[in-house]
């Protein structure tokens, strides 16, 4: 299964989601809780994998992606934000993010976008 890096500025989402990927079998390798922290854990463990808040302090993750990116090309980010963020998501895809989930999400939509990259 797939070592997962987990960005969130929301510590309860990021252990919600952190406890999904887990029970399907996924290794939860690190987590973020902004751009620059996502960036540096990127650098540091090489997932197979990121789910990536949008809007979050000290640099948004439509910039971490961008910088990811850089550092990989074949890197796999889904997105996990709020409805509303619309433009940010379609930006997201545009520059590189391979899917994208909405919260509130269902367990089952986290899993398939997961599933979806992977496969």
């Amino acid at each position: 299964m797939a070592n997962i890096l987990v960005v969130d500025d929301s510590l309860y989402l990021r252990v919600m989601i952190k406890k999904i990927l887990k029970k399907i079998g996924h290794t939860i390798v690190a987590e973020a809780g902004n751009g620059l922290e996502a960036i540096e854990m990127y650098k540091e463990h090489k997932p197979d994998l990121v789910t990536m808040d949008v809007v979050m302090p000290k640099l948004n993750g439509l910039l971490a992606i961008k910088e990811i990116l850089q550092l990989d090309p074949s890197s796999n980010i889904i997105i996990v934000t709020a409805l509303g963020h619309e433009p940010m998501i379609r930006e997201a895809l545009r520059i590189g993010a391979k899917d994208f989930v909405i919260k509130p999400f269902k367990q089952d939509e986290l899993v398939n976008a997961v599933m979806g990259v992977l496969s």
